[in-house]
């Protein structure tokens, strides 16, 4: 199926030519936009360091400090959320906790890199090429396998086929990572060997059953799921147009890097108030997995923006919503483009070979 034109212009790319366009995507992605995220951390730990338990929960329309029982901190590199714990200062992973001071974005790029080498700047990449990456080769495969089925298989024609095929992808990639991101984030939050996690992980089935290992599925495949369904509408509609604009056949660089920043900004916004609600249960699970407290009775994810509500407003369903955008649009900006330049090269590739064997 892969990438298809109707003229049969364009030579079709096949499924394993897609995984390798869209880990090349994500390869890039995460070298891109881990160095900002590691930045935007260190800054935050020098105004209100995790391990004296004091945490800033603030929004664009200003900001709020209380004493707070959470512990942990969420690095969200674009591709991947991961939950580091700080207890008491001592778990807390040695980049978090470097002591130099810095005055600003810039002055920590050239400080981390001048005192802690240039390597400092990828602190925490190596479990996110580990799971983020097969987690995006099933994302964007599917999608342009499910896309294509709906088009030339089934038939469909209209705008609302990006916008299916986007939250069917995205519920099977999300249902699939799922477990192997609880067992991440026990490994994180207790420091685990293999053979202890494994004694965990049986241990949690034998109390909840196999379906526990799917814990957090539900707000994960709520923030998502409409994420992507949004984020393939807007992008294969905004990219038509701008191909239309400049006459073109076909999408150059520009303009998927230009269609995804938008599309992945747009998406962003609509769906902040579930990540604000995924990363409070995410805490909330690294939290209780480093003290060894037994999980709580699974709460709602309506009654959780209820209690957000309660507590600091409607507003703070949308806190943080200059750094999801400012992180999210560029990632998505990246990882697109680079996604299409693979998926044109193979393409270009295969048309080079048809016409070598004819």
């Amino acid at each position: 199926m892969g990438e298809r034109a109707v003229s049969g212009s364009v030579a079709a790319i096949s499924p394993v030519q897609q995984m390798l366009a869209s880990s090349t995507g994500a390869l890039l992605t995460s070298i891109f936009v881990t160095p900002l995220d590691v930045v935007k951390i260190r800054l935050q730990a020098q105004q209100s360091p995790f391990h004296q338990a004091l945490a800033r929960q603030s929004s664009s329309w200003g900001g709020i400090i209380r004493t707070s029982k959470w512990k942990c901190f969420m690095y969200c590199n674009g591709l991947m959320d991961h939950v580091y714990v700080c207890q008491t200062g001592t778990s807390c992973t040695s980049w978090y906790k470097t002591p130099t001071h810095f005055s600003g974005t810039l002055d920590a790029f050239v400080k981390i890199t001048r005192h802690e080498g240039f390597r400092s700047l990828w602190s925490g990449l190596p479990p996110t090429l580990m799971m983020a990456v097969p987690a995006t080769v099933i994302y964007f495969t599917c999608y342009d396998q499910l896309r294509d089925f709906l088009k030339y298989n089934l038939g469909f024609q209209g705008s609302h086929i990006p916008l299916v095929a986007g939250g069917l992808a995205r519920l099977g990639a999300v249902t699939v990572i799922s477990p192997l991101e609880l067992v991440r984030t026990k490994m994180q939050s207790r420091q685990l060997s293999y053979s202890e996690l494994r004694v965990c992980i049986r241990s949690a089935v034998a109390q909840g059953g196999l379906l526990s290992l799917w814990k957090g599925w539900g707000p994960t495949v709520l923030r998502d799921v409409p994420f992507s369904a949004f984020y393939w509408f807007n992008y294969e509609l905004m990219k038509a147009r701008l191909c239309e604009h400049y006459r073109m056949d076909q999408a150059n660089f520009s303009i998927s890097f230009t269609a995804g920043a938008v599309s992945g900004a747009i998406a962003a916004i609509l769906t902040l108030p579930f990540d604000v609600v995924k990363t409070r249960r995410q805490i909330q699970l690294g939290e209780m997995d480093a003290l060894g407290v037994a999980s709580m009775r699974t709460t709602s994810t309506w009654h959780i923006m209820k209690s957000i509500c309660a507590e600091v407003g409607y507003r703070g369903l949308f806190a943080g919503f200059m750094p999801r955008v400012i992180k999210v649009a560029p990632a998505c900006a990246v990882m697109i483009s680079s996604y299409e330049f693979g998926k044109t090269f193979f393409q270009k590739m295969n048309l080079d070979r048809e016409r070598l064997g004819s």
